[in-house]
């Protein structure tokens, strides 16, 4: 028996990266997962792979399709938010623009994302939010991540509310904040660097673990979020960080 037996699920940012691993993760310990994304053509390849997960192209920035979407529901045992996009630059690099979409994406998304799945899960008598956030926050300055570390925060922020206000409910709602983890998104970014070799042993030199982190081991940690084995923990953020901030 899995570990998620019949558990109904939902992913963001399911195409690639951690959101990906995590589906697949939850899949093969018996959930009924549902995929969303805005890339229908990674979701498509995950489809192809899994095809008992089930996909649905979201855009989790846009209210009024999540509800739609979250309507189709009668349960929902967990939802993990793993949309993000990460800004490179201190606050002089940041216009208002580069602002509004960091936080539209990185935290918006999770608020239009909680905001309507809570009511269901409130009506099946409880579940399991899990937000990724990330060690730059308010754990962790880390240079040249202004609006992405201010996002991030944020989220630890939404966490801690939404489970203080619905823990009577059976809500649990907590966060895992990754170090640098090793991803397609990550690895572009490394790419569109003037110097990707040294931009490379920056990124693993900044865990003291000397490696970057896998996105299956991030998925590996929410499994006991999403289960029942974590029925007595919430309101908190994980970091899973290779060492970043002992």
């Amino acid at each position: 028996m899995g570990r998620l037996d019949g558990k109904e699920v939902i992913i963001t940012a399911a195409g690639q990266g951690i959101g990906k691993a995590t589906a697949i993760t939850f899949h093969n310990e018996g959930a009924n997962v549902t995929a969303t994304d805005i890339n229908e053509n990674t979701l498509s390849e995950l489809n192809k792979e899994y095809p008992k997960i089930k996909v649905k192209k979201l855009d989790s920035t846009k209210n009024e399709d999540i509800k739609e979407f979250i309507n189709t529901f009668s349960n929902i045992d967990v939802l993990f938010n793993a949309v993000g996009f990460v800004h490179h630059g201190t606050i002089l690099d940041c216009e208002e623009k580069d602002w509004d979409f960091s936080f539209d994406t990185n935290i918006k998304s999770m608020y239009f994302m909680c905001k309507a799945t809570l009511p269901t899960m409130i009506n099946n008598n409880g579940g399991s939010i899990i937000n990724v956030a990330s060690v730059a926050s308010s754990i962790k300055g880390l240079p040249n991540r202004f609006v992405y570390g201010a996002s991030k925060a944020a989220i630890i922020g939404l966490t801690k509310s939404i489970a203080s206000d619905f823990v009577k409910q059976k809500i649990r709602c907590n966060a895992i904040a990754p170090g640098t983890v090793f991803t397609p998104s990550w690895e572009d970014r490394v790419k569109q660097s003037p110097d990707p070799v040294k931009a490379k042993k920056d990124f693993i030199a900044r865990q003291p673990m000397e490696r970057l982190g896998t996105a299956q081991e991030i998925a590996d940690f929410a499994i006991y979020l999403a289960s029942d084995e974590s029925t007595f923990t919430t309101g908190n953020t994980f970091s899973v960080d290779g060492g970043m901030t002992i």
